[in-house]
């Protein structure tokens, strides 16, 4: 057996949630967004976002910062360095499980093992 790791241990378990990363993809395209923005753009309720943003905020991924305009609260939402890098080292354990990873599987009747790489894409 390799002593080389399965790239899926590499998997941050706070981003690998779909909602959760649809987030942190988002706003990884921009400085910061407004609340109602990511809201809009990930397709979700606003408690659930509340709720995801939490979970994000508390791991140091996600700052949020409060304020008001013209009398009105507003939120936004900023990805930390701590959580772009985080997002760059998930999506790298992705791109090894889905390309380039290649698993040693036994083969058929022998007990030995060979190289298994997934077929080419035509």
């Amino acid at each position: 057996m390799s002593t080389e790791r399965h790239p899926r241990h590499r998997l941050d378990e706070v981003i690998h949630s779909p909602l959760r990363l649809s987030i942190v993809s988002a706003l990884s395209a921009v400085e910061k967004a407004e609340f109602r923005a990511v809201r809009d753009a990930v397709e979700i309720s606003d408690s659930l976002l509340s709720k995801q943003i939490a979970l994000l905020e508390q791991a140091g991924y996600v700052a949020v910062h409060k304020a008001r305009v013209e009398r009105r609260p507003r939120t936004w939402l900023a990805l930390t360095d701590v959580g772009r890098e985080a997002l760059v080292a998930h999506l790298a354990a992705l791109a090894d499980i889905t390309q380039g990873h290649r698993t040693a599987l036994p083969a058929a009747g022998t007990g030995s093992t060979e190289t298994y790489a997934p077929p080419a894409r035509v």
